[in-house]
């Protein structure tokens, strides 16, 4: 059973992205954790974590995919903001991230998204990179105002 799948269509309807689920820990100690977004861009509320929460930990509980209790952890995109659709990039332009490819691993500034092209000024020099060759990205710094 996937996760990330399973959260997208109970909260997608509810006007969030689904950014990362993730499972860590084992037996008792196991932990899920869900990091969402608004579709509508607005910055998350304390209401928007609760409501995400109380449908997912309901959906949870119906499928039933661990068989020892788990603690489910929700949160806002919080500072380290997973970027990897061509609209999260547009979105956070001329902020610095942090890119994987799987050649590399560095800090750039967004500069510019052309379909899934995605271009970076890295210390000086301009480089663009297919959003396919992009394996991991997450904002270095946070913008003054919510974007």
């Amino acid at each position: 059973m996937n996760l990330t799948e399973m959260a997208n269509e109970v909260l997608e309807p509810l006007g969030f992205e689904v950014l990362k689920v993730s499972v860590s820990g084992r037996g008792a100690k196991r932990r899920v954790h869900l990091r969402i977004d608004r579709l509508d861009e607005k910055a998350v509320s304390v209401d928007d974590v609760s409501r995400a929460s109380e449908v997912f930990g309901l959906e949870l509980d119906r499928l039933d995919p661990f068989a020892e209790a788990y603690h489910l952890v929700v949160e806002s995109p919080g500072p380290e903001r997973p970027l990897f659709r061509p609209r999260h990039f547009e979105r956070f332009s001329d902020l610095a991230a942090r890119i994987r490819t799987s050649g590399e691993t560095f800090r750039g500034t967004v500069r510019n998204v052309d379909g899934r092209r995605i271009t970076f000024d890295v210390a000086g020099q301009t480089r663009s990179f297919d959003l396919d060759d992009i394996i991991s990205a997450c904002l270095d710094e946070w913008p003054e105002r919510p974007r």
